[in-house]
């Protein structure tokens, strides 16, 4: 475990070894969903951001039926927008709601996705 409290996986630590990280959300995939429409890509991300923080917010205090429920909606809407990751990490909560380790994950993977909707929002990406 890093300083910030988040388990760093092997993962990670390969994408920090020079290669420059995937982006957590697939952006060929959310201009084919958004037809290219700018707007409505900031709209959805949007939504996106909204559900995350909702989802957040809530999840850890839920009961595992509302976890795996949470979870399945998350799931969803992170497929929709090209969160695939995003969407594994909902995946693994959602079969296995009572595993910390999956919420962690989970977490991890969701604190990305909104770090890279915020730099898209303020017009600092790199994609």
């Amino acid at each position: 475990m890093n300083e910030g409290g988040h388990v760093t996986t092997s993962g990670q630590a390969l994408e920090n070894c020079g290669k420059p990280a995937e982006p957590p959300i697939d952006l060929a995939h959310l201009d084919r969903q958004t037809m290219g429409d700018a707007a409505l890509q900031a709209e959805v991300l949007g939504l996106l951001d909204d559900q995350l923080t909702t989802v957040l917010s809530t999840i850890g205090d839920a009961s595992p039926e509302e976890r795996a429920a949470l979870a399945h909606g998350l799931k969803g809407a992170a497929r929709g927008v090209g969160a695939f990751a995003l969407a594994e990490g909902a995946d693994a909560v959602e079969r296995a709601p009572d595993l910390d380790d999956s919420l962690r994950r989970l977490d991890e993977l969701a604190q990305a996705v909104l770090r890279f909707i915020a730099r898209r929002r303020n017009g600092t990406h790199n994609d």
